[in-house]
């Protein structure tokens, strides 16, 4: 992939519907991949870019912790969309980790090596088994405060480029993206890495 200005992007595409946002990056990309965790909304990037490319491949990070609704939510997306699942789970069970580490509060030093089990790990070996040249992930603006500061296309730390179409939507515009296309929505999504919606998990970075 040719070098990109990453700033003459955002302004050309800011203006642009998130599918015409990723048709130009499935023009650019040999090897995409879609990311999901099923949190809420995410049904909204899984539609808009399964609809494109029926094919793509969607990595999906288990990380063993999450609600039963979430996990029927899952099977209800994938099968409603049929998408082509990868998955990648930690390790270890998170029946075994209960017993030697629990669910660490985000102040205990632990913390660090629960993340890098249950999420960092993972994702790095998907990544390292799919050595994608595009990342199509449902980054949006007032998430965090790192995702404040980047955009609709942004480059994670080894300068895989990041594509996030529904960036500058807000939760009412996707709400009404969802109704118009019948997709169900899942609100009860814990994420045991974050623990607070606002914090990051260093996934992004």
């Amino acid at each position: 992939m040719n070098t990109l200005n990453l700033e003459e992007l955002n302004a050309k595409f800011r203006q642009k519907s998130p599918e015409e946002i990723i048709q130009f990056g499935l023009e650019l990309a040999q090897n995409p991949v879609l990311t999901t965790n099923f949190r809420p909304y995410e049904v909204a990037i899984l539609k808009a870019v399964s609809s494109i490319d029926q094919n793509i491949k969607v990595i999906w990070c288990d990380t063993g912790y999450n609600t039963p609704n979430t996990y029927k939510h899952a099977e209800q997306v994938i099968d409603l969309l049929s998408l082509k699942i990868h998955l990648y789970v930690p390790k270890q069970t998170a029946a075994h980790r209960d017993i030697t580490l629990g669910i660490p509060h985000v102040d205990d030093p632990k913390h660090a090596i629960f993340t890098e089990q249950v999420k960092l790990e993972p994702f790095k070996r998907a990544m390292n088994e799919h050595q994608p040249d595009l990342w199509f992930t449902n980054l949006r603006n007032g998430q965090t405060a790192f995702r404040n500061n980047i955009d609709i296309f942004s480059q994670d730390s080894n300068g895989l480029l990041k594509i996030s179409p529904f960036y500058h939507w807000t939760d009412d515009q996707l709400d009404a993206y969802l109704e118009a296309h019948n997709l169900p929505n899942e609100f009860t999504y814990f994420d045991p890495t974050k623990q607070l919606e606002n914090r990051e998990c260093g996934l992004h970075k």
